[in-house]
């Protein structure tokens, strides 16, 4: 959709919705045309990877993994 800037201003919720809900949102100023979209289609787009931190929290949940403590004794060490 095309909204003209001061409209999209104003109702910015709908604007970044729809952006999420129907892809790139078109924003028009004076004859400059700028494009709202979320951040996933950007990096789609410019091939920008995540960052470590947002690369890890992307990966499997481990919900239902069941880790289960080693119970044989420590061994003994001299320091």
């Amino acid at each position: 959709m095309i909204w003209k800037l001061a409209e999209a201003k104003n109702k910015l919720s709908e604007v970044a919705n729809r952006a999420r809900d129907e892809g790139p949102q078109v924003l028009t100023r004076r004859d400059e045309e700028y494009v709202l979209l979320t951040r996933d289609e950007y990096r789609r787009l410019t091939g920008e990877k995540p960052n470590f931190i947002e690369f890890l929290m992307s990966g499997p949940g481990f919900e239902g993994v069941i880790l289960e403590r080693n119970k044989r004794p420590l061994r003994d060490i001299e320091l």
